[in-house]
């Protein structure tokens, strides 16, 4: 009983940190670690001791490969936007770049392209509906983040 208790108590507690990262990024562009890490630490959790949502191998593997292709690309074009722009604005910043290394860490490496490209696509939607140059992409990749989570916990 009390295992079931906890691991409500882990999922409630990950719930209010991507909510909390996701008024922040949409309010400051700006992701907190405070926030972030609280979320990095509930999965490790899950996934040690309740093997959820997805195996420690996989988890690995997912976190290693976000992060290493997030920053590859962020630094990527921030390297070749500034050689023409000093001026200009980084693409992705290192909050995004975090939580996407925590996003493969939560659904692993097919998860989180599949939270990718629905956070791609729902945020270019969002952009040219408002008609905005920069977006925060913390809620749209939370949002996809947690329609992966469902579709590779109840449906695969």
């Amino acid at each position: 009983m009390i295992f079931y208790i906890f691991f409500i108590l882990l999922l409630a507690g990950a719930i209010g940190c991507a909510t909390l990262i996701s008024i922040a990024d949409f309010r400051r562009c700006i992701i907190p670690d405070a926030y972030l890490f609280p979320l990095m630490l509930i999965g490790l959790i899950l996934i040690t001791f309740f093997g959820f949502p997805i195996d420690m191998r996989n988890a690995v593997i997912g976190a290693t490969f976000g992060y290493a292709m997030s920053a590859i690309i962020g630094f990527a074009f921030d390297y070749f936007i500034r050689r023409h722009t000093p001026d200009a604005t980084p693409p992705i910043g290192m909050g995004d770049i975090k939580l996407i290394g925590v996003g493969g860490l939560w659904l692993g490496t097919n998860g989180l392209a599949l939270a990718l490209i629905i956070a791609c696509i729902t945020g270019a939607i969002w952009a040219r509906a408002k008609n905005q140059k920069f977006i925060p992409f913390a809620p749209f990749f939370l949002l996809g983040g947690i329609l992966s989570l469902i579709t590779n916990v109840f449906l695969l």
